[in-house]
């Protein structure tokens, strides 16, 4: 199995906050397929399961912990499903990136985010995937940039964003980061996030997780 964890904080009132865009990657992936979502009553943690029409499995994962202890809910929940590091692919929010830039890297630091900082932690590594959407910066502070809710006028870039991570989310569960990277760090470069990138939505229907 591979696993999808998008990093965000729990709760209504940061669902459309920048901080949350790991999340709605990870939901726009469970749309597609008609997936539900569960609690686990195990893990801190909703949890819902797809499956692509190759009858790959992917496990998609929202942390119920607050974002700075998004560890508490990946490690343990990696351990107890023997997922191996290089079958995780964590998605967060990156304000040193442009507004709707997505990068994707096999491994490396958490630059400084909180949420990336108390996985590796917990895993012990910093050797899995992980995708940055990026939220750009304000004049703000950043505690206060993160967490204010996504304008409309940026979510006309974001919403493509998301759809193309959940594409560039799919393609590394099927092909691999390398893959994922020449096709959509490339066309990230190219300035293609305004055009949904087809050919990775072909999952089946009503998987429960």
């Amino acid at each position: 199995m591979k696993l999808v964890v998008g990093l965000g904080n729990p709760g209504r009132a940061y669902a459309r906050t920048r901080h949350n865009v790991g999340f709605l990657v990870v939901e726009e992936i469970a749309l597609r397929s008609g997936a539900r979502w569960r609690r686990s009553w195990r893990f801190p943690a909703r949890l819902a399961e797809v499956k692509m029409a190759n009858g790959r499995r992917i496990g998609l994962v929202e942390p119920l912990t607050f974002m700075n202890r998004s560890g508490d809910a990946v490690g343990p929940l990696a351990r107890r499903r023997n997922i191996a590091p290089e079958d995780l692919l964590v998605v967060y929010d990156d304000a040193d990136l442009p507004l709707g830039a997505l990068r994707i890297r096999p491994s490396g630091s958490a630059g400084g985010h909180n949420g990336m900082r108390s996985v590796i932690a917990a895993l012990g590594t910093e050797k899995f995937a992980r995708m940055r959407i990026g939220i750009g910066r304000s004049g703000a502070e950043l505690v206060e940039h993160v967490l204010a809710p996504i304008s409309a006028e940026e979510w006309v870039t974001l919403d493509e964003t998301i759809r193309n991570a959940a594409d560039a989310a799919l393609c590394w569960a099927a092909d691999g980061v390398e893959s994922a990277m020449n096709r959509f760090n490339r066309a990230a470069k190219a300035g293609v996030n305004g055009e949904h990138i087809r050919g990775y939505d072909n999952l089946s229907r009503n998987i429960e997780g």
